[in-house]
């Protein structure tokens, strides 16, 4: 392991020479690297459109899923007032017949499935001077059909509940918020309550029971994506609809944590009970989320009630479900990038390569000729581009440069034979020259003992003894002497002279 960590090293540290060294790699490396530009822009422009078009596929997917959502519940609220309504007819021609309320109530419960129970209840004395009369139907639970009769709503009086009150004073139909003002009802409820009016007045009230856990099931059951979830609750901040059961009727959204410890979250109750719709990115539990909200609105009919429920609707999306597909789908882009900017690498590298081949011989070819191997055999190229062009016109040059060589050695040679033979004729010059020398140097040396002999004749005769005519003779034989004398001097010097000159010469060779 410790070997295999030194040679990457030394690798690593050597791969900037080997790159300047190598022209294919570096070729490679550009070409690569141009496509990691073009490739990066793309991608960004890619990523950037697609995380945009989820986004926008993400709030329409809510807003979607909202109205969707807010259609299911209102359906379910629908069919509990149709059917109150329905029973409100048949049950008025029979309101003295305290008997078959016990009967509606329980029909009006089998005849619907969202309902869980009903109570037809009347003002005090109605039947019978100061007694309070209730007629009450339930189911045991949401999953279990079997149906109680009851006397009772709770622990407390009937008249003194608020699902009974508030229709008695207004004479309006209209839904409850969960029952949270009834002692002893532990199971999370809305009630829409009808009331009974005989010549003008109201006499009783029907109270049609909607379960929140039934209504939950029934609107989480469709969901935007896997982990997402809806949410509905009151102008109260009490949940209405939630995945945990256990937050209908014990807990509001102000009484979260989150809400006080998350803005975002806070932020988006705020707007969603001022009634706005729209969107918010907040933190629960570690992760991030988007809330999208709007207000709970019921469908028109006519003859319905419509009065404003105060309530609002909204989705929780995780931001992996929003973003999970989109992150992943980067991340197999980076990688399959990476891969393919590897391959194209190795794949330039090898193109690149194969194309440089006969550069590569062209320059181990020149380096040998420039080591004077000027009979370097080219081989032919088989590439019609610039690289075989260069290829035959490199084999043109190196034929033409052995030529030329070749032309230039038998010229040397011709040359080397000529100064040869004309150092041997120089020698020769030189020779005859020496003796020329030589031979005027002897003759000089032998002429000169005459002239001196001559010259001492003529001495003698110009002696005072002499005649006159005799004298000038002499005079003149003793000047031409001197003359004479003079002459072979000057001569035998030069001779002399061209000696040393000649030796000096031949020492120097």
């Amino acid at each position: 392991m410790l070997n295999f960590a030194l040679e990457y090293t030394l690798t690593m540290l050597h791969a900037p020479k080997i790159i300047n060294k190598t022209l294919s790699i570096r070729l490679s490396l550009m070409i690569v690297l141009a496509m990691s530009f073009l490739l990066l822009a793309s991608m960004v422009c890619m990523l950037h459109f697609s995380r945009k078009a989820v986004k926008e596929e993400t709030l329409l997917s809510a807003t979607q899923t909202l109205d969707g959502t807010i259609a299911r519940i209102d359906n379910v609220l629908l069919s509990a007032e149709q059917t109150a309504g329905n029973f409100y007819f048949m049950i008025l021609p029979h309101l003295n017949e305290p008997d078959k309320m016990y009967k509606f109530s329980k029909e009006l419960v089998e005849s619907n499935p969202f309902i869980i129970g009903c109570a037809i209840a009347f003002k005090p004395g109605f039947y019978e001077e100061g007694k309070e009369f209730m007629a009450y139907y339930h189911r045991m639970d949401e999953y279990d059909s079997t149906l109680v009769k009851s006397e009772t709503f709770g622990t407390s009086r009937y008249t003194q509940q608020l699902w009974y009150k508030q229709p008695m004073q207004t004479g309006k139909p209209g839904w409850m918020n969960p029952m949270t003002d009834v002692d002893g009802v532990t199971e999370p409820i809305v009630t829409f309550c009808l009331p009974i009016q005989q010549d003008s007045e109201n006499v009783g009230v029907i109270g049609i029971d909607v379960s929140l856990n039934l209504l939950s099931d029934i609107v989480l059951g469709s969901k935007a994506s896997r982990n997402s979830y809806c949410i509905l609750f009151d102008g109260d901040g009490t949940y209405i609809v939630h995945p945990d059961s256990s937050k209908l009727f014990q807990q509001t959204i102000f009484s979260q944590k989150e809400y006080k410890t998350e803005p975002g979250l806070k932020e988006a109750a705020d707007a969603m009970l001022r009634g706005e719709s729209g969107y918010r990115p907040f933190t629960m539990n570690n992760a991030e989320h988007f809330i999208f909200y709007k207000p709970f609105t019921r469908t028109t009919v006519r003859g319905r009630s419509m009065e404003k429920l105060n309530w609002h609707v909204g989705i929780v999306y995780p931001k992996e479900d929003v973003y999970g597909e989109y992150n992943n789908l980067l991340w197999y882009v980076l990688a399959i990038a990476i891969i393919g900017l590897i391959l194209m690498f190795i794949l330039c590298h090898v193109i690149i390569r194969h194309m440089l081949k006969p550069l590569k011989l062209l320059t181990a070819s020149a380096q040998r000729i420039a080591e004077g191997k000027f009979d370097e055999q080219i081989p032919d190229s088989h590439h019609t581009n610039e690289i075989g062009h260069l290829q035959d016109n490199f084999k043109a040059m190196q034929q033409s440069l052995a030529v030329n060589i070749g032309e230039m050695e038998q010229q040397k040679a011709i040359l080397q034979e000529r100064g040869e033979e004309l150092k041997r004729v120089y020698n020769d010059i030189k020779k005859a020259d020496r003796m020329k020398t030589a031979f005027l140097h002897n003759m000089t040396n032998h002429m000169i003992t005459p002239a001196a002999q001559i010259d001492k004749d003529v001495s003698t005769l110009c002696a005072p003894s002499a005649s006159t005519d005799t004298l000038n003779l002499a005079e003149n034989v003793q000047k031409n002497g001197d003359t004479i004398t003079k002459l072979l001097n000057d001569l035998i010097n030069m001779s002399e002279e061209e000696m040393r000159k000649e030796d000096a010469y031949e020492n120097e060779d």
